[in-house]
């Protein structure tokens, strides 16, 4: 034997040995317990949704899957933990839309490739976002808002959960459509966004379904518009932006990823059971409760197709209002 072909012949032999020791892992995944990692505060609507896949996830897989809170710069210090871990499936990142597609295009020096870095798991539910202002300002709608904050220019102040976040877009997008100014606030996590907004330390925000529409039907906030394509079946009497005169929508989805090289058995074991899950009438059930009416069944590569066109079309609305971020 030639020493090429010898070569040759220990290569397939060591990818045929690390492939039996991959499936091995995969058929015994989890031995131990995982832990999830959530890049919000506790209490709001990422925070939430975790938990409750959380333990949805511990009862499939008989293993508990425990929370790790790591909230702040958009969700990058919670992405950054998970992107240093061992790829073993044992460090899971659960996330939304901006913290993985909105920061790699709006940061000039953006710490990773979400299709590169991370191996994308599963999608969870997928929403919009409500603008609402706080419940004693004089307005009733959107364009009795915007001729208000046109009237005050720079004296009206609005929070998101984040630089970079959904919610700090779209508002970013509506002002530029609008040729409003106002002050940014970024916050923590929607929930203390949301608390500051009742309490009317800040005059406007965009928070994501989940959260907003219990708050607007308490009467505690006024809602004046959705992003969503139609109107929410919750807020029938709420117009959406391109009802109101302003031609585009944003959306945003939870799910799960795993550092870039864990192995695909793996993943895939995590998906099915996610599929499994969102297909149990109980928690379709609570997501509903949740006021999300979308939970989309992806394979790990139907919600990586999701992520690559989700960064195209972000790249072009950020683009449109000349945003950056340090």
């Amino acid at each position: 034997m030639t020493s090429f072909a010898l070569r040759a012949t220990c290569a397939v032999v060591a990818l045929a040995a690390s492939l039996a020791v991959q499936a091995q892992d995969a058929a015994s995944y989890p031995i131990k317990p995982v832990t999830l990692v959530v890049p919000t505060a506790a209490g709001g609507g990422t925070d939430t949704i975790a938990r409750m896949f959380a333990d949805v996830l511990g009862k499939a897989l008989k293993q508990p899957f425990i929370i790790d809170n790591r909230p702040g710069a958009n969700g990058l210090l919670g992405a950054e933990n998970v992107l240093g871990a061992p790829a073993d499936g044992y460090r899971l990142l659960f996330t939304y839309t901006a913290a993985m597609v909105v920061n790699p295009v709006l940061l000039k020096k953006p710490p990773f490739d979400p299709l590169k870095d991370f191996a994308p798991v599963a999608q969870i539910g997928r929403g919009g976002n409500i603008m609402m202002v706080r419940k004693d300002l004089p307005v009733s709608n959107l364009k009795e808002f915007v001729d208000y904050a046109k009237a005050r220019p720079g004296k009206l102040n609005y929070c998101s959960w984040g630089a970079g976040s959904g919610g700090h877009l779209t508002m970013e997008v509506l002002m530029k459509q609008a040729g409003l100014t106002m002050t940014h606030v970024p916050y923590k996590g929607s929930m203390p966004c949301n608390q500051d907004l009742v309490g009317g330390q800040v005059d406007a925000n965009w928070s994501d379904v989940s959260t907003s529409i219990p708050l607007v039907q308490a009467g505690r906030v006024k809602a004046l518009v959705s992003s969503t394509p139609t109107r929410l079946p919750q807020l029938p009497d709420v117009p959406t932006l391109n009802e109101a005169g302003y031609p585009f929508t944003t959306y945003s989805w939870y799910g799960v990823f795993a550092p870039g090289k864990t192995p695909p058995a793996i993943v895939a074991k995590l998906n099915e059971a996610i599929q499994t899950a969102l297909k149990d009438p109980v928690v379709a059930k609570r997501m509903l409760e949740l006021n999300f009416t979308d939970l989309p069944l992806a394979t790990p590569e139907q919600f990586k197709a999701t992520v690559a066109k989700d960064l195209q079309d972000w790249t072009a609305l950020i683009k449109s209002i000349g945003l950056t971020l340090d």
